[in-house]
């Protein structure tokens, strides 16, 4: 390393100086939460803080992104700093005094507190500018949750990457399931392929009474939910991992008349290509065997989504050794497998070397509850950390 031109206490301070601001921020964002593709409030949020910081945000890169750009000293590379800010269709349950002012919509997968964070970590870079050389570029990013219309890929396209070249980027997510002071990660894969699909079985109305003088689509369907089970279970290979969920079905007018059409939504997780193709084909072959068979006729389309974060192993090593002063390295957990959700930071992470990790936001003593559940709750304690881990590890990239 070239070696640092300001100490960790001067960070620790700095990020002390702005904690309450940073706890401002989060409350907006939790209690003004919109999904993906209509973050319109929260983008022109975003941008009037970098502004109020003395920055010039480009604002409506590919959709609502923001990025901005925080120049050191003199010459030297850019780094990436990503934190995505859309959020999740689920009625908020959590009966916080900030709690969500959107009815039906709730940032109940943590993206607030990223963008909350990346809005601190941009304040402290701001006052320590005069430290080093290169740059930081800060990438606020939409649409995280819509595998269908993937905000990174949008961002990417618009050149989000580039004016000026980012040689680098890091991101991170929370973990409410991790308790606050620790964090995981590993070299290589670190999710998996996130896709969607589409399924719709038409037959033919009737009266309850007579089936008979119908086609029951409900039945159909029924038979295709647990038909498509089996291909987990029976021609993903055991050491493999992948799943088929269906998590939205919806079908039928009136409880005496059989249904004549459902329409289900799903998705599929893997991490291996070859397993990727297969599940799609055996889930067109399935479908169609049990539609056919038993009278009713289907569509299907089945859309890919985000492709597995592949994290560098430079920088995993430069994140974790950062990490290690700050957190102890005992409370770095190298994860042995990659998990099965989707990130669509795997994007960005395809076009220049990307270190991702998960940070734990859990209070002791209270209820665990998951991301992507309507009482899903984050320690603000957490928050002077992942500032510390984003400050610390853009400082130490730019001085290499």
């Amino acid at each position: 390393m070239k070696g640092r031109n300001c100490s960790m206490e001067r960070v620790e301070a700095l990020i002390k100086k702005y904690q309450d601001t940073v706890v401002e921020h989060y409350h907006w964002l939790h209690a003004h939460p919109e999904v993906s593709g209509q973050e319109k409030e929260t983008a022109a949020y975003i941008a009037a803080q970098l502004r109020k910081m003395g920055l010039e945000p480009t604002e409506n890169v590919g959709g609502y992104g923001v990025t901005a750009v925080i120049k050191g000293r003199g010459p030297g590379k850019c780094v990436g700093l990503r934190a995505d800010f859309d959020a999740l269709p689920i009625q908020e349950c959590t009966g916080l005094p900030f709690a969500s002012q959107n009815p039906g919509v709730m940032h109940a997968c943590g993206h607030d507190t990223h963008t909350a964070m990346l809005l601190g970590t941009a304040q402290v870079l701001m006052d320590l500018r005069d430290t080093f050389d290169g740059c930081v570029k800060l990438i606020f990013q939409p649409s995280e949750e819509n595998s269908a219309d993937s905000g990174a890929k949008k961002m990417i396209a618009d050149g989000a990457l580039e004016n000026p070249h980012v040689d680098a980027i890091i991101g991170q997510h929370i973990n409410p399931e991790k308790p606050v002071g620790t964090i995981g990660t590993r070299v290589g894969a670190d999710s998996a392929a996130s896709d969607r699909f589409f399924i719709t079985v038409e037959g033919k109305s009737s009266h309850a009474s007579q089936p008979q003088n119908g086609i029951d689509t409900i039945a159909v369907s029924a038979q295709i939910i647990s038909a498509l089970q089996t291909i987990v279970a029976r021609n993903v290979a055991p050491l493999k991992s992948a799943v088929v969920t269906i998590g939205k079905i919806s079908g039928g007018d009136r409880y005496n008349v059989l249904a004549g059409r459902v329409d289900m939504e799903g998705t599929c997780r893997n991490h291996d290509p070859a397993v990727r193709d297969m599940i799609e084909q055996r889930m067109e072959s399935i479908i169609r065997g049990v539609a056919e068979g038993m009278g009713a006729t289907y569509t299907f389309r089945y859309v890919r989504g985000y492709s597995p974060i592949m994290n560098d192993k430079d920088m995993i090593e430069l994140l974790c050794a950062t990490a290690s002063e700050i957190i102890g390295e005992e409370n770095i957990e190298i994860k042995p497998a990659p998990g099965l959700g989707g990130e669509d930071f795997s994007f960005f992470a395809e076009k220049v070397p990307g270190a991702f990790y998960r940070m734990g936001c859990h209070a002791e003593g209270t209820p665990i509850w998951p991301a992507h559940n309507e009482h899903m709750v984050v320690d603000p304690a957490c928050f002077p950390v992942g500032m510390q881990i984003m400050t610390e590890s853009a400082l130490n990239y730019l001085a290499k």
